[in-house]
């Protein structure tokens, strides 16, 4: 079953078509992929999904559940379910991180922030009294942040570079709790260019351009990170989609 799609959607910025008249489809309970080159569109897909300021004046249509969700500000999308982890978590200065770790929860429990956190590989005594500002690093704040993904419970997860700018050890954890939340009935779609992230993905999206250029499962779309992506004489910017659909016959 579908639980989001995306139906011809086009977004342009100063006269650029970031999105490109992109139709994708994504499964319930599975672990999607986005991939392609920087500047492909992948960020500003899952912007555009969760309806972000300067992302919201688009063609097309985005239906989750089967209904469109485009007159929706970003705060309906996540009652809805959607919810999105940045690639760079935010700092909310004087907000403790039991607050922000319970903001999105249905159950308001110290004991759910407490198995948030060990789910983040992170100790509670140590943290839930702590706030979320510039004396956490940026693994801590991005472990945080998933440890309030995990108490949210969402239908949807979009995230845009889990891996981006933290440790390994905070990578182990992203990727525990990836799989947690898919115990626990979510769905993911990892926004990532690392073969690494796509390894813990059942399905992936190639695109370019803002546009879709092949999809298939994890295990053959590791082909992009072997130095075999789709052929294409474009540079960053097809000349129709005509062209991109031939290409992706190669």
């Amino acid at each position: 079953m579908n639980l989001l799609e995306t139906k011809n959607l086009t977004l342009v910025k100063d006269n650029r078509p970031l999105l490109n008249n992109l139709s994708l489809e994504i499964w319930e309970g599975h672990i999607h992929a986005i991939i392609g080159p920087n500047g492909a569109g992948k960020s500003t897909l899952a912007n555009t999904i969760m309806g972000l300021s300067g992302y919201r004046d688009f063609s097309g249509d985005i239906l989750f559940m089967g209904e469109s969700i485009k007159g929706l500000s970003v705060d309906e999308r996540a009652r809805k379910g959607i919810t999105l982890l940045f690639q760079e978590p935010a700092r909310f200065e004087g907000l403790g991180v039991s607050q922000f770790i319970l903001a999105g929860a249905a159950k308001k429990s110290t004991s759910l922030a407490e198995e948030a956190l060990h789910k983040a590989g992170l100790a509670p005594e140590r943290y839930l009294k702590r706030a979320v500002d510039k004396t956490l690093s940026g693994g801590e704040r991005k472990r945080i942040e998933l440890a309030s993904i995990y108490a949210m419970k969402p239908r949807l997860v979009l995230m845009d570079e889990p891996d981006s700018g933290v440790d390994i050890d905070s990578v182990k954890f992203i990727f525990s709790v990836i799989k947690e939340l898919r115990k626990e009935g979510s769905t993911v779609l990892l926004i990532t260019h690392s073969p690494e992230v796509l390894k813990h993905a059942d399905h992936a999206f190639l695109i370019c351009a803002g546009t879709l250029v092949d999809k298939g499962e994890m295990a053959r779309m590791f082909d992009y990170f072997n130095g075999k992506c789709v052929p294409c004489v474009h540079v960053g910017t097809p000349e129709s989609e005509i062209q991109l659909k031939s290409l992706a016959a190669v």
